[in-house]
């Protein structure tokens, strides 16, 4: 980032830094986080009818919708005229290193102390087995955990679309991690990064296909970093996957789990961690969580 770029920025943003670092923030309602503070150029565009997406469809600005209740620590301000932005960080997404998240402030409930957290329930096994079964249909979304999307971003900043007709730009829809998000309430980790490593590991490394698929219980993770599908039971598995290109970009869809595993195996080696740090590899792990 060049230094005319970082005074176009603050002039036009009116960045305060730090200014909030005291308070706190709680979602409202499903709430979008994005890794750019700039909400306008993402949600409406220059003539209110747009959503920035790249050539897959995707919005890659967006990290995660935060459910209602969700806490959050302001670490900075910026203004652009009338509308508030805010820095923040949050115990239930961690980032990597260098990464910034960003909130619109009309998202959020503001707090002088650090209120109380989000404390979810896990459903049962068979409700949470019920909720990844009725997002069959629903549409890729980059960053999506809320299946219904955040009606709010058609008040807040789009001026001429029938938002009714338009379901996409207000992020209806779940990505591979959302997916299981959703279905357990926030419960579960929110990115693959994490899923690598939740819960205990199944024991597969040196198995084929059909050794593994008999091992499996539902709701297992057959999990890498960057994708995951959850068992559903002995014949299928389901999962987002964005399909760019495929009319509607991909989407939540169950398919028969031996026949999964074998495409997977074909690129991928099952293994029983996950590879530590700095190693690379085409793996592959099966994580059980559910019950532990």
């Amino acid at each position: 980032m060049n230094i005319l770029y970082i005074l176009m920025f603050a002039v036009t943003f009116g960045l305060t830094t730090d200014c909030r670092a005291a308070s706190f923030g709680v979602a409202r309602v499903p709430s979008p986080v994005l890794n750019s503070v700039d909400f306008g150029r993402v949600f409406g565009g220059k003539d209110g009818s747009s959503l920035k997406r790249d050539r897959c469809g995707q919005v890659r600005e967006l990290e995660f919708i935060a459910l209602p209740g969700t806490v959050f620590k302001i670490l900075g301000e910026y203004k652009s005229g009338k509308t508030v932005t805010y820095r923040v960080e949050t115990d239930e997404y961690p980032v990597v290193a260098g990464r910034r998240l960003y909130m619109d402030s009309r998202f959020l409930e503001l707090h002088s102390n650090a209120p109380q957290g989000r404390k979810p329930e896990l459903p049962p096994r068979e409700r949470v087995l019920a909720a990844l079964l009725d997002s069959v249909g629903s549409p890729y979304i980059w960053g999506g955990n809320v299946q219904n999307g955040v009606p709010e971003l058609s008040r807040y900043f789009y001026r001429t679309v029938n938002i009714a007709k338009s379901k996409g730009l207000t992020l209806a829809g779940l990505d591979c991690s959302g997916l299981l998000y959703q279905a357990t309430n926030g419960w579960t980790p929110r990115n693959t990064e994490q899923l690598v490593r939740f819960g205990r590991p199944v024991a597969i490394s040196g198995r084929g296909a059909e050794a593994v698929a008999r091992l499996l219980e539902p709701l297992d993770l057959i999990v890498w970093n960057g994708h995951v599908l959850i068992v559903l039971d002995r014949e299928r598995v389901i999962e987002s996957r964005l399909e760019c290109g495929v009319p509607g970009n991909g989407g939540v869809v169950t398919t028969p789990l031996l026949q999964r595993l074998n495409e997977i195996m074909r690129t991928r080696r099952a293994m029983d961690d996950w590879p530590t740090a700095g190693k690379k590899g085409n793996d592959f792990v099966v994580r059980r969580w559910y019950g532990l």
